[in-house]
């Protein structure tokens, strides 16, 4: 099947060299939307009889601003288009012809916040030649299938070995989304340690639905808003001056400039599907309609559809958090506000601002509607497969464990230090070199215990599985949903340490492998809070 894939791969990539060749010698991003216009869903991309494949090409440029661009480019006639949609059914093939053709922008600018870094030799590793590791550069990149319960395995969805160099040739991807993997909002975005701030912070990010069917959906235009953040070198006295959020890739800096622009067909319901593709703003997504706060009806978060819906009137969504929901019709003549109301990260926390990420109006005019899409109306059909992670919450762990964040500063000029560490050893610097900090089996059912003993906010996410939050601060949750990032509460520097208690499943043998748990502030990520995880075959 592998070398079927690899033939299949060769063969498109060889009809569409010269035109990739023509693009990738300009090594630039394409322009990106202007303040004050519509808000479009990106171009979708669905799989064909089972598969969905593609050349993507990685690419990067400085623009008038001084914000660099990381993007993900796809050749729609010769042109390019950023950041696909990916579209797949549960089952089916997404392969990827992957070039990296990243120019080394550090000459252009300079660090924003000073984090320690590690040296980023990787290791030999398992799973051919092409997942071997290599020194990291700076134009080092790779993808990470965020959320997508696949293998951790050389030419799917490993990150600690996968280091694809500018200049290399096309790097395949090629892996099955599960027959029983929840239908919902996943994402891909690069993966490389010590890079991964800068390239998500340019743009470089995409989301993945894999299809399903809900009758509440059912007829409903859907809008998938993906919120990033860029920024730029600001003074000395504000490094975060130059953090601008934007709505699929249309700044939002309002009052500067106009804000982004949604139309609604009037007194229709309307489907959203939100991302944070930011690197550390904790959103708090508010809609108002005349200035009246909306309830919404959320189905899905990270990807798996709700026990029940919720209806609540604010999204806390982390880096790296998806949510899916139903936001009530706009009366005719009516405005609204889509906004976030900024978040406390804790007293040494970075700043998360209030911002208006669009404003909204109606329309009858078709004409005047964004790119949009109208949910299918089908059937809704059983599973062919038990639904992944069933069962979860009534399960008795194999194993308990404890872990803590931590940070330390180094001297008056010497950056932070970031940890995540096992109870009860001291904190000590991540290497991608180090050993697995966990080990288990398949089979596994584990709580783990995540402390925070810093005064900022932190956000845990592990690759391969979802778990259930089982207790924050110690106070049980009831009727625990999945998630594969949650929210770990800052520490006020008195009294007992913030904490989450998670429940995660190990059962399904596909994720055999070496695998990485970490904050999804990607800064803490790169500036070493970030541990491994070794999963063995059942004995």
């Amino acid at each position: 099947m592998r070398a079927m894939f690899r033939t299949l791969i060769f063969t498109v990539l060889l009809s569409q060299l010269a035109v990739m060749s023509a693009w990738a010698g300009q090594q630039a991003c394409p322009d990106r939307p202007e303040p004050g216009t519509p808000v479009n869903n990106p171009l979708d991309l669905y799989s064909q009889n089972g598969v969905l494949s593609l050349d993507l090409l990685m690419q990067n440029s400085v623009d008038v601003e001084g914000f660099p661009h990381y993007c993900y480019i796809y050749m729609v006639q010769g042109q390019p288009v950023e950041a696909p949609t990916l579209r797949l059914n549960p089952g089916d093939t997404l392969m990827i012809n992957f070039t990296n053709n990243l120019q080394d922008l550090d000459p252009l600018k300079k660090a924003k916040k000073k984090v320690i870094h590690m040296q980023m030799s990787h290791h030999q590793g398992p799973g051919g030649s092409d997942c071997m590791g290599n020194e990291m550069m700076p134009t080092s990149t790779n993808i990470h299938f965020h959320g997508l319960n696949v293998p951790p395995v050389c030419h799917q969805d490993e990150i600690i070995n996968t280091i694809i160099q500018s200049g290399d040739p096309a790097f395949q991807y090629a892996l099955q989304i599960p027959a029983n993997e929840p239908p919902g909002l996943y994402w891909i975005h690069p993966h490389v340690h010590g890079n991964t701030t800068d390239q998500v912070n340019g743009g470089a990010s995409a989301a993945l639905i894999v299809i399903g069917s809900n009758p509440l959906t059912q007829g409903l235009t859907e809008r998938v808003l993906i919120v990033r953040e860029q920024d730029k070198p600001g003074p000395a006295n504000d490094p975060d001056a130059n953090v601008q959020l934007t709505l699929n890739f249309e700044p939002a800096i309002f009052p500067e400039r106009s804000a982004p622009t949604i139309t609604m067909q009037p007194g229709a319901q309307e489907y959203w599907r939100t991302l944070n593709a930011t690197s550390k703003q904790f959103l708090q997504l508010q809609l108002t309609y005349n200035q009246v706060v909306q309830n919404v009806e959320v189905i899905a978060v990270d990807g798996v559809q709700l026990s029940e819906p919720i209806f609540t009137n604010t999204l806390n969504i982390p880096p790296a958090g998806r949510v899916e929901y139903i936001v009530p019709g706009l009366p005719s003549g009516q405005t609204g506000q889509f906004v976030t109301l900024g978040y406390d990260t804790g007293p040494v926390g970075d700043a998360n601002s209030p911002d208006l990420l669009a404003k909204l109006f109606t329309s009858d005019n078709p004409q005047h509607h964004e790119t949009v899409r109208q949910q299918p109306k089908h059937e809704v059909k059983a599973p062919t497969q038990p639904v992944r992670f069933s069962g979860l919450a009534g399960l008795a762990p194999t194993a308990t464990r404890s872990l803590y964040f931590s940070e330390q500063n180094v001297g008056t000029n010497g950056g932070t230090q970031f940890y995540i560490t096992p109870y009860p050893n001291p904190p000590r610097l991540f290497h991608m070199d180090d050993p697995p900090m966990i080990v288990t089996n398949t089979g596994a059912v584990e709580d783990w215990t995540i402390e925070n003993h810093s005064g900022e906010v932190h956000a845990f996410h592990i690759h391969q599985i979802h778990f259930l939050v089982m207790a924050i601060n110690g106070i049980p949750v009831p009727n625990p949903d999945l998630q594969d990032t949650v929210i770990v509460p800052p520490w006020s520097g008195t009294g007992p340490y913030t904490s989450v208690t998670l429940r995660l499943d190990f059962r399904d043998p596909n994720i055999v492998g070496t695998f990485v748990f970490h904050c999804h502030i990607l800064d803490h990520e790169d500036g070493g809070m970030m541990a491994k995880i070794q999963v063995n075959p059942a004995n």
